[in-house]
């Protein structure tokens, strides 16, 4: 639970996207993430009941909405990150130098 509010996983991984990219049409988004849109809408519409996301209309496109998240949702990614951030420092923390130019090519693979 980060800034109070308990989120699922499917909704934190749908604040750590929008995070990343500011906005998305609601069909983009629901390809990133692997789901149907109307999987999708289930998800936003949460987002929306604890005021971390919105839905806007598209500027140019009125047959698309766009997903955004309100400054609350901002506040919960950067939280989020913190916490990465800190959870990472720890687990290397304790690595030898060639553990981690292990680690380091193992991630340059993915």
């Amino acid at each position: 639970m980060v800034c109070g509010e308990p989120l699922t996983l499917s909704q934190m991984h749908t604040v750590e996207i929008l995070s990343s990219q500011c906005d998305l049409k609601m069909k983009e988004l629901a390809e990133k993430m692997g789901i149907t849109t109307c999987t999708l809408t289930v998800l936003v519409d949460r987002l929306e009941d604890t005021g971390m996301g919105e839905r806007k209309p598209h500027e140019t496109d009125r047959r698309s909405i766009r997903v955004l998240l309100t400054e609350k949702g901002l506040a919960h990614a950067k939280e989020h990150h913190k916490l990465h951030n800190r959870l990472t420092q720890e687990l290397i923390s304790d690595m030898s130098s060639d553990e981690m130019e292990a680690l380091t090519s193992c991630l340059k693979k993915c």
